[in-house]
């Protein structure tokens, strides 16, 4: 077909003939006082703005009535007809002929009057909007008998926003968005857009600069170097985990037994024979969620999965908070994946990343072309060891945006815990800044007021609108009340990462037994504060990344000893107070440091001793989830007794687990390789001694020094009890011994 004739620009009735310019140019703030329908004297003007239509005809709804072919006055494209006598309000529909003789026959964007609520605006003004995510973004709706798409976005210093996408060429003069005003906010109704369509927000910012953002609120986007946002329906999903959900309401979690599994979706497994590439959710529902079924663990934590560019970031770089990575499949094969480990009982924790944002130019920085989500100093706004920026914690709408962004977690995918990565760099205005590089409080104080604020915010409103969820912070400063209540002055997180355990007891492990009397100090020190925190012991994917080597490869002596040594440590762990995190991996012995870019070394399973400390790993476990002695008091000196701490010139240290109900369990551990015969051991009161766990045991790969099921106690005083037993001490093992009633 030959294109449609050049025609002339003349001046619309009621609409200067600048201001048409300056919309076809891109130019114009106000797209719904051009488009649309208006009134002209006593007649309905209807502009549509379609460059890539050859004809318009409005086609009006009242019965009987004849097309009215729209005039084309603009050569980009710029059409009007009149409609003559006609209301307002008219309903009628644009019959766009492309130029290829197709037609689509669709309603009028601009013929909607604002949509969003003065009360979403005000609350989201406020910073407690909590279901925001209800709001903004892409939402298929229907109005009227118009089925479409509902766009919004918040840009308050932006010059022009439009929507832009397959559904319209990507050209931002289709689909400019009406600001509501007083708010920052744009929105636009957009008839005739299907899920699956791909889109991204043109900006217009105050400078004249056109930037093409990804939706901070979408919830698909596309993975690495391809950033469109998808358009999604969230409601399609069926659950069918309720079981698991009302039983989480009353949960009582410090009280509980928590055993987390951490885990990297990239790199947990591959298909190596298809070209190394990584399983999909579908396929991680039925490989991952059997194996930590197996192991007996109680919930998998997820390093982040809200949408990353970077691979080598493993998420923690976030550029879309509400949009779960495609890379692995659709966001409801996530919620699959997420409801298949509950209706198994498996729980699931989400890395989260409210500290930073990285710079990439689709994402939120200087999303307006202003430092809108991010603070405009960089003394405040950038984060020199991660090349990040800080969110604003200040502004009531980021508080708002990430707030909500938690809740949109729990609501939508029932995820049942957020640990918030790199809190300390949240708490502390000079963390890893220079004197002169930093800007103190009102007060002169280096505390970051506003995060502060935000973090209790946080957790007070994530733990009133979800009862039994529970949020951890990753925290490795001294700061007090970390897990305590915000009326208690606390931050309000339920639990806090034991850095300071994790670093006293990977530092003493390193070292040659030889040596290690000398560093008894390191694995008593962390007893003296264990319960004024909800504490959760980590060996996390930080331990074993950067040159740290794998835990295996952190362990003095020969292999035998490397293996005995981390058999050691890890029953050592599951006997100390706190819950537990091992980063995958561990549990099997891996040799190799953590790869991002490769699957674990699954073939190490088939070698005996490996084989024999994933099934420590699994009996460990087990033991801890049926023994409440050693969960059931973790957050109170009541749960613990030391038995012995001095035994420094044989490594030998001794204490109790116990449970409200009066159930005790003894450990002992053996940090040389010398076995140590005929141990004396005081206990609080007689009976037979059972031997619960022994980590030399032959098939975990030890050489089977043991007490042959139990000890009887004699009646011999020790260690300033009435009570003790004989036992044999395996060499560089921990063993455990309860008492039966």
């Amino acid at each position: 077909m030959e294109d449609p004739p050049i025609v002339k620009t003349f001046e619309i009735a009621g609409l200067p003939r600048d201001e048409v310019n300056r919309f076809v140019a891109g130019n114009h703030a106000d797209p719904f006082r051009v488009l649309g329908p208006h009134r002209v004297g006593d007649d309905l003007e209807i502009r549509v703005f379609r460059p890539d239509a050859r004809a318009i005809d409005i086609v009006l709804d009242r019965e009987g009535e004849k097309p009215i072919a729209a005039e084309r006055i603009q050569q980009d494209g710029f059409f009007c007809a009149t409609v003559p006598g006609a209301p307002r309000d008219l309903p009628y529909h644009v019959r766009i002929t492309s130029r290829n003789g197709s037609q689509q026959l669709t309603r009028d964007p601009y013929q909607y009057g604002p949509i969003m609520g003065e009360v979403d605006l005000h609350l989201f003004a406020e910073g407690q909007h909590w279901k925001i995510y209800d709001k903004f973004g892409a939402h298929l709706r229907t109005i009227g008998d118009a089925a479409g798409v509902y766009f919004a976005v918040w840009a308050p210093n932006a010059q022009r926003v439009s929507v832009v996408g397959d559904f319209n060429n990507w050209d931002g003069r289709v689909n400019p968005m009406r600001r509501l005003i007083g708010s920052g906010v744009w929105e636009l109704f957009v008839p005739g857009i299907k899920q699956g369509a791909h889109y991204k927000f043109e900006i217009r910012s105050q400078t004249g600069a056109v930037l093409l953002k990804s939706d901070p609120f979408a919830f698909f986007n596309q993975p690495g170097k391809s950033t469109a946002s998808l358009v999604y329906d969230l409601e399609r999903y069926a659950w069918n985990d309720g079981e698991w959900m009302e039983a989480r309401r009353k949960k009582n979690w410090p009280q509980s037994p928590i055993s987390i599994y951490e885990v990297h979706l990239g790199s947990w497994r591959r298909k190596t024979e298809e070209g190394n590439r990584q399983l999909s959710y579908l396929e991680l529902g039925e490989e991952l969620l059997p194996y930590v079924l197996e192991l007996g663990y109680t919930h998998i934590e997820l390093l982040p999965v809200a949408e990353h560019p970077f691979e080598g970031s493993w998420g923690y770089q976030v550029t879309n908070y509400y949009a779960p990575t495609s890379r692995f499949g659709p966001p409801d094969d996530f919620r699959h994946f997420v409801d298949k480990c509950h209706q198994a009982g498996i729980g699931m924790i989400l890395d989260w990343v409210p500290a930073h944002f990285p710079k990439d130019a689709h994402a939120l920085a200087e999303f307006d072309g202003t430092d809108l989500y991010e603070h405009m100093d960089p003394r405040q706004g950038e984060q020199q060891d991660w090349g990040t920026l800080i969110f604003n914690f200040g502004r009531n709408e980021v508080r708002n945006f990430l707030i909500g962004n938690a809740l949109f977690w729990f609501d939508k995918y029932h995820i049942d815990g957020l640990r918030v990565d790199a809190v300390a760099s949240m708490l502390y205005l000079d963390y890893s800044r220079k004197p002169g590089q930093w800007i103190p409080n009102v007060y002169g104080g280096r505390e970051n007021l506003d995060a502060i604020y935000f973090l209790k915010r946080f957790n007070e409103v994530c733990y009133d609108n979800f009862p039994g969820i529970v949020t951890i912070a990753e925290e490795s400063t001294a700061w007090p009340g970390v897990s305590r209540p915000t009326y208690l002055g606390g931050l309000g997180f339920g639990f806090k990462w034991n850095m300071g355990w994790m670093h006293d007891f990977l530092q003493y492990m390193s070292i040659d037994p030889i040596y290690r009397r000398y560093h008894h100090g390191n694995i008593t020190f962390s007893l003296l504060y264990a319960f004024q925190e909800n504490f959760i012991l980590v060996l996390s994917h930080d331990e074993v990344v950067y040159g740290k080597r794998s835990l295996l490869s952190k362990m003095p002596g020969d292999e035998w000893q490397k293996f005995a040594n981390l058999r050691m440590f890890l029953a050592w762990m599951y006997g100390q107070p706190g819950k537990k995190l091992l980063f995958m991996g561990g549990e099997f012995g891996q040799r190799n440091e953590w790869n991002h870019d490769t699957s674990l070394d699954w073939q190490l399973v088939s070698l005996p001793r490996n084989d024999g400390l994933r099934r420590l790993v699994q009996h460990l476990n087990h033991v801890y989830k049926s023994e409440p002695a050693l969960w059931q008091l973790d957050d109170t000196y009541e749960g613990f007794d030391w038995i012995d701490f001095h035994d420094a010139d044989n490594s030998v240290v001794s204490f109790l687990r116990k449970s409200r109900d009066g159930d005790i369990v003894a450990f002992v551990v053996n940090a040389t390789p010398v076995v140590r015969y005929n141990y004396r051991l005081g206990v609080p009161e007689s009976g037979f001694y059972s031997e619960l766990i022994n980590t030399d045991a032959e098939t975990y790969g030890g050489s089977n020094v043991g007490n042959f099921g139990g000890v009887q106690t004699e009646d011999v005083s020790w260690m300033g009890r009435e009570h003790s037993i004989l036992i044999h001490l395996p060499p560089l093992a921990t063993v455990a011994f309860k008492l039966q009633r």
